[in-house]
């Protein structure tokens, strides 16, 4: 709603801050890895009042990182894992577009395809079967990694500080049967990874369940996830049961097109 009452000049004033915001950016390279803030000031062409301002919004959101002993300011992670999360998207979306459909013809049911930014899953594509409408997927769809079956089918497979990072930022409970404490999550994570599949039992959502399985890319790293999703009176643990292995084939099928060659337990 807000939206609406937004000048003209208030568009221009937030298009001219991104402009900024770029032009910080685009100051470092290979060669250029890090600036004090009057270097960069100066490589940016901005004051360096402005400078500062821009650089601690960025170091807010993961864009910017600053070395505690040097004060000098280098690219963040989350650009990283942004960028990965698009050069992921263009092959992912090509080779399991095809699977995610067989999938959800399949299971009768709704499949989704995720891709996990660091902190969340992002959902990028959806198919609903043949006799439910389509509904296109938003652009800030996210699945929370903790209590989300393609959430915790990725989080189950990374490294121990990626773990930390999403206990730092708070475990919310989105239901009574969301795992709110590290050690529930750790446990639940141990079981994932022996069966090879995550199942969201009305965690993130009371009437919803779904069941999950990773996609790994050509390295082995497991970056995505795919999931059947159902209403809780028609989707019960029993018929999770009996998709599980079919959702674990599509998510080794997806890896294998995408360059993986190694085991897949």
């Amino acid at each position: 709603m807000s939206d609406l009452n937004e000048s003209p000049a208030d568009d221009k004033s937030r298009i001219h801050a991104i402009s900024k915001m770029a032009d910080v950016l685009s100051c470092f390279s290979t060669v250029n890895r890090s600036f004090g803030l009057a270097q960069l000031a100066t490589a940016a062409g901005l004051p360096r009042a402005t400078a500062h301002r821009m650089l601690s919004a960025m170091r807010e959101i993961g864009f910017i990182e600053q070395d505690g002993r040097s004060g000098s300011y280098s690219l963040g992670v989350r650009l990283f894992e942004l960028g990965s999360l698009v050069l992921a998207n263009m092959d992912l979306l090509r080779e399991a577009k095809p699977h995610i459909d067989r999938l959800s013809r399949l299971a009768g049911d709704s499949s989704h395809l995720g891709l996990f930014n660091g902190y969340a899953v992002v959902v990028v594509e959806r198919e609903e079967p043949g006799d439910r409408p389509a509904r296109t997927v938003p652009a800030s769809e996210t699945a929370p990694a903790h209590c989300t079956g393609v959430g915790k089918a990725v989080l189950a497979f990374q490294k121990p500080e990626v773990m930390q990072r999403i206990v730092d930022a708070g475990l919310k409970a989105y239901t009574a049967h969301t795992i709110t404490t590290p050690k529930k999550l750790e446990k639940e994570l141990a079981q994932i990874r022996a069966r090879g599949y995550a199942i969201d039992d009305c965690e993130h959502q009371i009437w919803v369940r779904c069941v999950a399985a990773p996609v790994r890319n050509a390295a082995g790293h497991v970056f995505a996830a795919i999931s059947v999703t159902g209403a809780a009176d028609r989707m019960t643990l029993e018929r999770i049961e009996q998709l599980a292995p079919v959702v674990v084939q599509t998510g080794d099928t997806i890896s294998r097109q995408l360059g993986y060659t190694g085991p897949l337990v």
